[in-house]
């Protein structure tokens, strides 16, 4: 049966005729231009409705057409170096973090060799596409020969995807509403590294909707203890009442990539843990 779509022109087809219409003054007017291909009347406040729902269907119809189903996702911090070039931060804390750029890279490779073996199409490796933790976690699954995504986002200042994406999963966002979304919308664990408030945010976001039902339950990695302990006092919250005890259960500490990939092989998906010795 032919396709319903094929009975109309294509709008590429009248873009293109528009740009050889005669040149009048009414040609020339923005009111004549397509609404479409229009970009000063798509950016109207009036038109961010639109421009919310293009954010989030651009990304979801490329991973559906790619048959991506499933996500891991790496956040933290663009200012972690790369270990070759500790030396060189900024402070000396920071240069002694570049350990965690190899273990996000280690565990990005880890988890794309085995998404490898289901063409790419489950657990893919989804960063911010920045520098830092997130490069690490692009680069690692292009050790393993594999795919992954990258979310960037624009900011006022710039900010150039790293060069470990895969090109046809390099997506950018106006949004930041829109890209959390993307971000844990396939996503079937988390793994976080230190950073900053970028990092926290994302954080604290995941675990409010674990907490608050929203989500379905994941593992949440924070790889770091000594540095998650010293900047946040979970105790305190739940000594205090705000969270519940039992929230300090909605994550896990860990160390290095292997220790990372032993509590995913020991959750019982879709979302309920099994016993994991050690915890």
């Amino acid at each position: 049966m032919k396709d319903d779509r094929s009975r109309f022109r294509d709008a590429h087809q009248d873009i293109e005729s528009a740009r050889h219409v005669a040149d009048t003054p009414q040609s020339r007017s923005p009111a004549y231009r397509l609404a479409f291909a229009d970009p000063d009347f798509l950016c109207r406040d009036e038109l961010r409705p639109v421009r919310l729902q293009l954010e989030l269907l651009k990304p979801e119809m490329e991973l559906d057409a790619r048959g991506i189903t499933s996500t891991v996702v790496l956040f933290g911090g663009a200012r972690i170096p790369r270990p070759e070039a500790a030396e060189e931060a900024k402070t000396a804390r920071l240069g002694e973090m570049a350990r965690y750029y190899d273990e996000a890279r280690a565990f990005a490779r880890m988890v794309t060799e085995r998404s490898v073996e289901t063409g790419c199409t489950e657990n893919v490796v989804v960063t911010g596409g920045g520098p830092g933790v997130m490069e690490a976690g692009n680069r690692g699954a292009a050790d393993a020969g594999g795919c992954s995504i990258g979310l960037n986002i624009v900011l006022p200042h710039e900010q150039v995807p790293n060069g470990y994406i895969t090109p046809e999963l390099c997506f950018n966002f106006h949004y930041f509403g829109i890209r959390k979304m993307h971000f844990l919308i396939r996503a079937r664990a988390v793994a976080v590294f230190p950073g900053g408030f970028g990092t926290l945010d994302e954080l604290f976001e995941t675990l409010t909707l674990i907490q608050t039902g929203r989500m379905e339950r994941v593992p949440v990695l924070l790889f770091g203890e000594s540095f998650w302990r010293e900047i946040v006092n979970w105790d305190a919250l739940a000594d205090a009442g705000t969270i519940a005890r039992d929230d300090l259960e909605l994550f896990r500490f860990v160390e290095t990539a292997h220790q990372a990939i032993a509590v995913l092989d020991a959750w019982d998906y879709p979302g309920r843990r099994t016993d994991i010795p050690g915890r």
